[in-house]
């Protein structure tokens, strides 16, 4: 090895001892007749210090031709620091090592991103030279926090009895909700294999082959629209169990869980872990993956705006729309009437059509601009159902379902944010439960599966998928933290005629099921045991744990939101020649 310690380790108690470190200047400071140089790799950073007696007048004048992000080997004792000189913030800020001998082992080029800079440089850039902004600091906290997770969760599933398993990469194209990264395939001509979107065959056909606990660190792809928590490429941890049910799989997750919020955020929780179903989820929050760490909680007024003589109220209760409306407590003192016109602005850009409001007075009467429309009656009906007290804030969406759903959600996490109503530092887990099994696609006129093709109804709605679909209830469950969706699975099935009745549904015929799940129906008739499975995004999980703004900063090599590496600068053309072995032409439409 060319050095003795790496420059985060040492202490005082090496003080006296000879070492040999190597590492990037991170910066340099001449104070006269001497150099200063704080040396770093990914453990740390050291003082190194030219200066007599140790070090020769030909080393100091040799060390003056140092520049930031040269590759250093320095060889000296380490010495404490002089008096009042120690760094208290600094793991290594008792000590410095006064150099005797240095060897440069590489220069660079003045870099574009100083990896010691406070300031953030623009992302192009950081990711254009990714293997600058990989040196800085929190970059390296953040993927030693995904090393430390991924090892906790092989250790937590080891000590349960599964079995890591790998699955292929190249496989068969089937739909799943998104567009598959397709490979030609030399050998061949005109068939192409896919990059698998999940494991999700693979971990059923190992079921049927009675591995009964598989778990995996999958690669996954998918060619879709990407935003600041999507990657097209990504990696999830992905298990299956036999002879379970939903409880069975929560509960151990559950255990994870605990396990990574008291080692990594020293977070004490309690199990099971909060748990609610989807019907409730968007009755009390509209959105799926509600943030719990505030109130804010959505409330139906349907039945009263249906009596008011405001028509914007009663038109919508009266033709099967939703008055729905949140209650911001002293949310008078945090929004003027110019900072309600913005949030009015904000949610139309969520489908609504306006924001009804009222405000609290001090007799706790609601005052409003539109209130000359409501009884003092109907009023007090409005305030007591939202348990209005003064000082409060009522907004109301009156609109369809689904609009009251959408625009209220992204208002509650926008006030939720605003109003400071949690610690941005604080985590909270949940499950959402009992996911709808369908959606109706209107464009295609069939139903689409809400989480894929192979999920189980739930035993008591049966009988729904030959009446009625649009009720039936999934075996599905959803990880929450802070609001993101951290994994999702579902009980699978696990008989062949119960799966050919989904397919039917979902517009897939027998010849298009056994052409593109033929050898996973035909597995299902051998034996296949009740199974289900879940799978967590590693990548989400390090964005959540380690409180990112955005799923590229959990990520070694990540992608731009166009699906471009700018440092590889990849996707790229490839040689003609290679075209024509696999058989393809490129045809760019006009």
């Amino acid at each position: 090895m060319l050095r003795t310690h790496t420059c985060g380790e040492l202490r005082a108690e090496q003080v006296g001892q000879s070492v040999t470190l190597c590492g990037w200047v991170d910066t340099y400071r001449d104070h006269g007749g001497g150099l200063f140089v704080d040396l770093r790799d990914r453990y740390g950073l050291t003082q190194v210090v030219f200066n007599p007696p140790d070090s020769s007048a030909e080393v100091i004048e040799a060390s003056k031709s140092l520049r930031s992000e040269y590759v250093l080997a320095v060889e000296g004792n380490v010495a404490e620091r002089p008096t009042g000189m120690a760094n208290p913030k600094l793991a290594t800020g008792a000590i410095e090592v006064r150099v005797t001998r240095f060897r440069l082992l590489n220069k660079s080029l003045t870099p574009p991103i100083s990896p010691s800079s406070l300031e953030l440089p623009g992302e192009d850039l950081r990711l254009k030279y990714r293997y600058l902004d990989l040196r800085r600091r929190e970059m390296q906290q953040t993927l030693m926090l995904r090393d430390r997770l991924i090892k906790q969760m092989r250790d937590y599933f080891a000590e349960h009895d599964f079995l890591d398993v790998e699955t292929p990469v190249l496989g068969r194209s089937t739909p799943e909700g998104a567009r598959d990264y397709l490979v030609p395939s030399r050998v061949h001509p005109g068939s192409f294999y896919a990059l698998p979107q999940s494991p999700q065959l693979y971990k059923q056909i190992l079921m049927i082959a009675g591995y009964d606990r598989y778990v995996q660190v999958a690669r996954c792809f998918r060619d879709e629209d990407l935003r600041a928590d999507r990657q097209p490429e990504f990696t999830q941890l992905d298990l299956e169990m036999s002879f379970v049910d939903a409880d069975d799989i929560m509960n151990l997750l559950d255990g994870l869980v605990v396990r990574l919020a008291k080692q990594e955020r020293d977070i004490d929780l309690s199990v099971p872990l909060p748990r609610m179903t989807y019907a409730e989820a968007m009755d009390r929050f509209g959105h799926d993956a509600p943030d719990l760490r505030f109130g804010l909680e959505l409330v139906d007024c349907t039945d009263l705006a249906a009596e008011a003589e405001f028509r914007v109220f009663s038109s919508v209760a009266n033709s099967g729309g939703k008055v729905r409306c949140i209650n911001a407590k002293n949310g008078t003192k945090h929004y003027s009437r110019r900072g309600i016109d913005a949030l009015t602005k904000f949610v139309g850009d969520y489908g609504a059509k306006g924001l009804a409001w009222f405000r609290v007075e001090e007799d706790g009467k609601l005052n409003s601009t539109i209130a000359k429309n409501f009884t003092a009656e109907l009023l007090a009906k409005f305030a007591q159902r939202m348990e209005a007290e003064p000082g409060d804030l009522l907004l109301f969406v009156a609109d369809r379902w689904e609009v009251t759903c959408k625009a209220l959600h992204a208002l509650r996490t926008k006030m939720g944010r605003e109003m400071k109503l949690y610690d941005p530092q604080s985590m909270h887990f949940s499950w959402v439960t009992e996911f709808p099994m369908f959606e109706y696609d209107d464009e295609a006129e069939r139903w689409t599966a809400m989480h894929h093709p192979f999920t189980a109804p739930l035993e008591e709605d049966l009988p729904l998928l030959d009446q009625q679909p649009g009720k039936c209830r999934a075996q599905a469950y959803d990880l929450v933290i802070n609001g993101s969706e951290a994994g999702g699975g579902t009980i699978r099935i696990h008989d062949a005629g119960t799966q050919q009745k989904v397919f039917g549904l979902l517009g897939i015929d027998e010849q298009t099921a056994r052409s593109q799940f033929g050898f996973l129906l035909e597995a299902l008739q051998y034996g296949a045991p009740p199974h289900g499975g879940i799978a967590l995004g590693i990548d989400r999980l390090v964005m959540l744990f380690g409180q990112l703004e955005n799923i590229r900063d959990a990520i070694a090599f990540p992608k731009t939101q166009r699906a471009a590496d700018l440092m590889t600068e990849a996707p790229g053309e490839v040689d003609l020649q290679q075209l024509r072995e696999l058989g393809l032409r490129i045809r760019l439409d006009d």
